[in-house]
């Protein structure tokens, strides 16, 4: 049996640079950052930047959000041009600068809207399209059983749920029971991909079998551990756990993190600053006695040589 493992679009996350260690630990699909349709219309250089794919993360998509169908039915058209491997609307992203303005998960309060850029976007390319969405706006909200049938009726090839509403953010647990209940209806037949709490091996088993999605896509977990990817597809596979990696192993794999990220944005400060939250959160460092002054230090570090000497002498204390 196939257990496909996808990379979820993370804005400041999913950049080339982590992209490419996911897709070396064994992700199926990687996902670019969300691109602003309207500033992409507009030309703008940050915008047209995320663009950028390259062959050896093949199978890519590159996701989108805007909130009017004509501008993001004219983002699709330029998005491919940059020939990724599917297009993805973004309909689940939750925070005020997006669904406050009616994008993302704001469109979770206007269906026929977000149906028309459905629409659009799947006249407007010859691309496969797929979106991604939450339950509903809100716990007294949950729309996603019917508003999957109308979804897949405009033409996506694919569907990706994340099992939390909008007004939880990323708070509380994510509900798998109407992922499920998605999947398990008899009039919806394109794939319908789980997201939301998978960090373990343990996890993601179980959400295949008890909730039977084509596949998982995973967020957070993945900050600070491209490598969960292998560990998951190993136990998927054979049953057995990975043995837990040396913290000089998880530190080189950091390092690299840091210089693939500084070559891309091609500023070493900046580069450091963009690959900051997974030194935050990579779980390498949870858990370590007495480790908040160092952790501080490691964040508040401006230079390559700076972070990697703090990281070693992680390694030589508590490695």
């Amino acid at each position: 049996m196939l257990y496909p493992l996808y990379l979820a679009p993370m804005e400041d996350v999913t950049d080339p640079a982590f992209r490419m260690l996911c897709k070396r630990f064994g992700a199926d699909r990687v996902y670019t950052e969300f691109v602003n349709a309207d500033a992409l219309v507009r030309d703008v250089a940050a915008s047209v930047r995320k663009l950028t794919i390259s062959d050896a993360e093949r199978p890519v998509a590159i996701q989108i959000y805007g909130r009017e169908p004509e501008s993001m039915a004219e983002a699709a058209k330029i998005v491919e041009q940059a020939q990724p491997d599917f297009i993805d609307i973004n309909f689940g992203c939750p925070v005020k600068k997006v669904a406050g303005k009616g994008a993302g998960a704001g469109l979770l309060r206007d269906v026929p809207k977000m149906l028309a850029i459905t629409k659009a976007v799947v006249n407007a390319v010859h691309l496969p399209v797929t979106a991604k969405t939450r339950l509903g706006w809100n716990d007294q909200e949950k729309i996603i059983v019917d508003l999957a049938e109308a979804l897949q009726d405009c033409g996506i090839r694919e569907l990706a749920i994340h099992g939390r509403t909008r007004a939880q953010m990323y708070t509380g647990e994510a509900d798998w029971t109407l992922i499920g209940e998605v999947k398990n209806n008899p009039r919806m037949h394109i794939p319908i991909i789980g997201n939301g709490d998978v960090t373990s091996p343990e996890r993601a088993r179980e959400c295949f079998n008890k909730y039977g999605v084509d596949a998982i896509m995973i967020g957070r977990a993945t900050f600070g551990c491209p490598w969960i990817f292998e560990d998951i597809r190993n136990y998927l596979q054979d049953g057995v756990l990975s043995q837990p990696r040396s913290m000089q192993w998880c530190v080189d794999i950091l390092k690299e993190h840091v210089e693939r990220s500084i070559e891309w944005i091609g500023d070493e400060r900046k580069g450091i600053v963009h690959s900051r939250r997974h030194f935050a959160n990579s779980p390498v460092f949870k858990g370590l006695f007495d480790f908040k002054q160092t952790r501080i230090t490691l964040l508040r570090a401006e230079t390559k040589d700076e972070v990697f000497a703090i990281m070693d002498e992680i390694v030589r204390k508590w490695g």
